[in-house]
C-alpha cells in the first residue's frame, strides 16, 4: 500500500512540475504585448559598445532617407500591418503611444532649428500630436482606441537620421552608429498644389533598439527568404540617404552655406570623401607607408659592401705585389722603391 502511495505521488509531482513552464508561458504572452519587451530584456540590451563622450575623434552627420529608395524601401512596407509584419513608423507610432511607463518609448518635439533635445520638456503628449495631425482616435473605458487603418504610416515616406562617426580609443575601433531617427510625414496642402513636409518627432535610437531585434525586414527584390532585424540593418549600416547638415561651430546646415544645387552636391561629396579617408588612413597611409619601405630598402640596397672580384684576360692571372722599402726615420731622403713581380700560370 505505502509503495502505491509513493508511485501516485511521484507521478502527481511530475506532472505538475511540467505543467508549470507552460502555464508560465502562457502568462508571459497574456501580458506581453507583440510590441513590448521585459524589464530584463531591456537592461541586456543593446549588446553593441555603447557611443563614449570622452572619445577623441567624433563628426555628427544628419541625413535624409528617402524610402522610395530600393536601400531604404524595406522600412515602408507593408504600410498597413499584415499579422506580425509592419513597417518601421507603425512599429515606431505603437510604442510612443504607449510610453515609457507602459513599456513603450518616449518621443520628442522637433525643433525649428532641426536640433534634437531629449529631456522631459521636450516629450511629445501622445493626445496632443493626434489632434495636431488629426488623426482619428475614439476613447473607450479602457483607453484610448485605434485603428491600424488611421495610423498615417502611408504617408512616412522619408526620416532624419542622425549618424555618429566616432574613433574609440579604448578599443582602437572605427565606428558609426546612429544616434536618433525623425519620421517625416508628406501631405497633401490645402490648395493640392504639391506635398509638404512634415517632421514629426524624434526618437532616441537606444531606445528603440531592444524592440527593432524582434522586428524582421526584407533585404532583397530577388530573394524574399533574405531577411534580417532591424536593428542589424542600422547597425550594419545599410541605409543610404544625402547629408543634409553637419554639426559644426556655425550651426548651418548644407542649404545655408551652399547656394547652388551643383555646390551642395560636391559639399556632400567632399563629406562622404573625408569619412572615408579618415577611416582608411586611420592606422596610417598605406601608399605613403609603402613608399617609405620602398626608400629605407633602396637605402640599406646602397649601403651594402660591394665584393672584390677577380679580373681575368684569357686564361692568366695579374697579382700585384707592392713591397715598401721605408728609410730610417732619422734620414730624409727619396721616395721608397717599389718592387712589382708578375707571374703566369702555364
Amino acid at each position: 500500500m505505502k509503495r502505491i502511495f509513493l508511485i501516485v505521488c511521484t507521478a502527481f509531482l511530475a506532472l505538475t512540475v511540467s505543467a508549470q513552464p507552460a502555464a508560465r508561458r502562457n502568462q508571459q504572452q497574456r501580458q506581453s504585448p507583440a510590441n513590448t519587451i521585459t524589464t530584463r530584456a531591456q537592461i541586456s540590451f543593446p549588446t553593441t559598445a555603447p557611443l563614449e563622450e570622452d572619445v577623441v575623434w567624433r563628426r555628427d552627420i544628419y541625413r535624409e532617407l528617402k524610402l522610395v529608395e530600393d536601400a531604404n524601401a524595406g522600412l515602408y512596407y507593408p504600410t498597413e500591418p499584415v499579422g506580425s509584419q509592419m513597417n518601421l513608423f507603425t512599429y515606431i507610432f505603437k510604442l510612443m503611444m504607449s510610453g515609457p511607463n507602459r513599456g513603450g518609448i518616449a518621443a520628442y518635439n522637433y525643433r525649428m532649428d532641426g536640433n534634437e533635445m531629449f529631456t522631459d520638456s521636450a516629450r511629445v503628449k501622445p493626445l496632443q500630436f493626434l489632434d495636431n495631425y488629426h488623426i482619428f482616435y475614439e476613447h473607450t473605458d479602457h483607453g484610448i482606441r485605434l485603428d491600424n487603418s488611421d495610423i498615417p504610416s502611408g504617408e512616412v515616406k522619408g526620416y532624419y537620421l542622425k549618424e555618429s562617426a566616432y574613433y574609440d580609443q579604448g578599443t582602437a575601433t572605427f565606428h558609426r552608429k546612429v544616434v536618433a531617427l525623425c519620421p517625416i510625414m508628406y501631405r497633401e496642402d490645402d490648395f493640392g498644389d504639391g506635398e509638404v513636409k512634415y517632421p514629426l518627432f524624434w526618437v532616441r535610437y537606444d531606445d528603440l533598439a531592444p524592440f527593432l531585434a524582434k522586428q524582421t525586414i526584407m533585404t532583397s527584390n530577388l530573394n524574399n527568404a533574405a531577411t534580417m532585424s532591424v536593428d542589424d540593418y542600422f547597425t550594419m549600416n545599410l541605409y543610404k540617404g544625402k547629408i543634409y547638415k553637419t554639426t559644426n561651430m556655425l550651426g548651418k546646415t548644407l542649404a545655408q552655406y551652399c547656394p547652388t544645387d551643383s555646390a551642395m552636391a560636391a559639399e556632400q561629396k567632399k563629406i562622404e570623401w573625408e569619412l572615408m579617408a579618415f577611416e582608411k588612413t586611420i592606422y596610417g597611409d598605406p601608399a605613403r607607408r609603402d613608399s617609405l619601405d620602398s626608400i629605407a630598402a633602396a637605402n640599406e640596397a646602397l649601403k651594402m659592401p660591394k665584393k672584390a672580384g677577380r679580373s681575368r684576360r684569357s686564361g692568366t692571372t695579374t697579382r700585384t705585389v707592392s713591397r715598401t722599402r721605408r728609410t730610417s726615420s732619422s734620414s730624409a731622403g727619396p721616395a721608397p722603391a717599389r718592387v712589382t713581380v708578375r707571374r703566369e700560370r702555364h
